[in-house]
């Protein structure tokens, strides 16, 4: 079904499915003696959402022989892409940073499995059910917050920084904030305004993680195409359907703008920084030289 502005789902539908699809790719790469992280919650949350595909993905029984879409390649693509945000948090904590927000924090377990320092806060954001879902299974597999969590259990569409606040978040405290796999999914203004949003919640000092993305040179098919993979490895995802098209700024622009200190890190690079050597496919091609982004806030 395609988006609109207020549209709702939850983890077995629309966009809220393509967390319990990162989540089944976590587990993923979870598994084995040779596993490439170490997530021992994302297979008992997919199991949970229910999704037959997904489960069938994490029994290894969907995937395909595709050079993005088979186990290796899907392993090796996760690991690198969740290994960036845990180091950046890492980083980040190691710098004294003792508050962390996680927008759309869907089935991220990072405030469970994550050696927090002693004092830090985890906020998790995202909606009322999503936040609900999570937590109550979590607690019934007897998981235990490794920080000191809070959820916020309201829609990024909503007044979310009003919520953030009454939750105990200190705007005059440094932050660290990531919005992983979340910018396709938000209209180009609405990008505009998250960032905004951050940045006027930001002490100096504070610190951004998120994707980056460059399409400048991708062919006007490119979700289609994603289509047809994730067709073809068994599941109803249509990217095409949930991502919000138009114009938009980049974000590394527009946080430059704001003060913050932008560094970009290529695909190709994250990939060697993992030992791991970047798929030569088409997918792979139509996203150029996007990435992963870190910001820091400069002090005033």
């Amino acid at each position: 079904m395609t988006r609109t502005d207020n549209d709702t789902w939850d983890l077995a539908s629309s966009v809220g499915a393509t967390a319990t699809a990162v989540a089944a790719s976590r587990a993923i790469a979870s598994k084995g003696p040779d596993a490439l992280l170490d997530d021992p919650y994302a297979e008992p949350l997919v199991r949970a959402v229910g999704v037959e595909s997904f489960i069938k993905i994490v029994d290894g029984e969907m995937l395909i022989d595709d050079p993005v879409m088979n186990r290796k390649a899907m392993s090796e693509q996760i690991a690198v892409r969740t290994r960036f945000y845990d180091d950046f948090f890492t980083a980040a904590t190691d710098a004294g940073i003792r508050q962390a927000v996680i927008l759309a924090a869907g089935l991220d377990t990072r405030a469970y499995r994550l050696p927090w320092p002693a004092g830090t806060v985890v906020f998790e954001v995202d909606q009322p059910a999503v936040i609900e879902f999570k937590t109550t299974t979590l607690e019934r597999l007897g998981a235990v917050p490794s920080a000191i969590r809070k959820t916020v259990a309201v829609d990024l569409r909503d007044d979310w920084p009003t919520a953030l606040r009454d939750t105990g978040f200190r705007a005059d405290q440094p932050t660290a904030w990531i919005a992983e796999g979340l910018l396709p999914y938000l209209p180009p203004d609405a990008q505009d305004r998250l960032f905004d949003h951050i940045t006027a919640l930001s002490a100096p000092g504070s610190r951004l993680a998120t994707e980056h993305m460059d399409l400048a040179s991708a062919p006007d098919d490119w979700a289609q195409r994603l289509d047809e993979r994730s067709k073809r490895a068994g599941t109803d995802l249509k990217l095409s359907e949930l991502f919000f098209a138009g114009e938009r700024n980049s974000a590394r622009d527009h946080l430059a703008a704001q003060g913050w200190h932008v560094s970009i890190l290529l695909s190709g690079q994250a990939y060697a920084a993992n030992g791991f050597e970047l798929p030569d496919d088409e997918i792979t091609r139509i996203f150029g030289d996007s990435g992963y982004l870190t910001a820091t806030l400069r002090g005033e």
